[in-house]
């Protein structure tokens, strides 16, 4: 690769034209608006000449380039284009470069006729040269294209049944999601229903987006456990009353799993509250006991903030 200057457009120039394969040429072949066609930018590379040069030229005789032989793209299908260009080994890091200072606009695309009309317009034989060699590639892509025709439209096929297969899922998933009975917002555990009480606080738990505090006068091992039920990256805090040992539980724990801050309450707290997003739950007794007697756990009107700014 080597770089010339010309008309203050940088153009970055391949190999003499003759020695650039079919399948370089093919790499550069795109499909727009249903047809294939090769940009301005890549043509001016095979043809050894500036962009700004090989575009002039064109305008000087654009009566031999209607719409069905040249078009300019539109911004949606140059940013799409750049963005492919860039994930791809198409092209050179050098040629990314080069092609990026020289994107101020959207390019022009030749079609195949195009092409035929760009070695008159030219009139080098280097441009003869290359655009037999192009010719060629369209020809040899347009065969490849038809050959493989079962192919192509056999993978369609798949994505088309993907999509629709997606769409029922969707809809199942709606209608499981609409007829699932809503969390319901009081429940009374008997004495020894240990597994339900326990069972319907990680419940809320799960169901948690943002946060969760826990207002619980006291809390041991068993409820970090029932608080590491909550979805990653939800945020939780213990309002408690604790000593030495219970610190270590807090410690060791966050050692190792999502951290649960605790804050020391000022003072003795006769309810329970669960608070979990923007919900509050009154709890018949702390975490860690529930369903050992009867309780209950209830879905107050209360807002968090109201709750918490009595514990000040």
């Amino acid at each position: 690769m080597k770089e010339n200057q010309t008309n203050e457009i940088k153009t970055v120039v391949l190999h003499d034209s003759q020695s650039v394969s079919l399948a370089e040429i093919q790499a550069r072949i795109f499909m727009f608006r249903g047809v294939q066609v090769m940009l301005d930018r890549d043509l001016a590379i095979l043809y050894h000449v500036a962009t700004k040069a090989l575009n002039q030229a064109v305008k000087r005789n654009i009566r031999r380039f209607p719409e069905r032989f040249m078009f300019q793209l539109t911004k949606e299908e140059f940013e799409n284009w750049k963005s492919q260009i860039v994930t791809s080994n198409i092209y050179s890091q050098e040629e990314i470069e080069a092609l990026k200072m020289g994107a101020r606009r959207c390019p022009y695309a030749f079609t195949e006729q195009g092409v035929a009309q760009l070695s008159a317009v030219l009139h080098s034989d280097m441009a003869e040269d290359a655009s037999v060699r192009i010719m060629d590639a369209f020809v040899a892509m347009r065969r490849f294209i038809t050959a493989n025709a079962g192919l192509f439209q056999r993978v369609d096929a798949i994505e088309k049944r993907q999509i629709q297969t997606e769409q029922k899922l969707d809809v199942v998933l709606d209608k499981i999601e609409e007829l699932s009975p809503a969390v319901t917002t009081e429940e009374l555990f008997g004495t020894g229903c240990v597994w339900d009480a326990y069972s319907f606080l990680s419940s809320l738990v799960r169901r948690a987006q943002q946060r969760i505090i826990l207002i619980d006068n006291f809390v041991d091992e068993r409820t970090l456990l029932l608080l590491d039920k909550r979805a990653a990256g939800v945020e939780c805090t213990v309002h408690t009353r604790f000593n030495k040992q219970t610190e270590l539980d807090f410690e060791k724990h966050n050692e190792q799993n999502a951290e649960i801050k605790k804050i020391q309450l000022p003072l003795h707290i006769h309810d329970r509250y669960l608070i979990v997003d923007e919900e509050v739950w009154l709890l018949g007794a702390s975490a860690k006991d529930m369903g050992h007697g009867l309780c209950t756990v209830i879905k107050v009107d209360f807002t968090p903030e109201m709750v918490l700014s009595l514990l000040k």
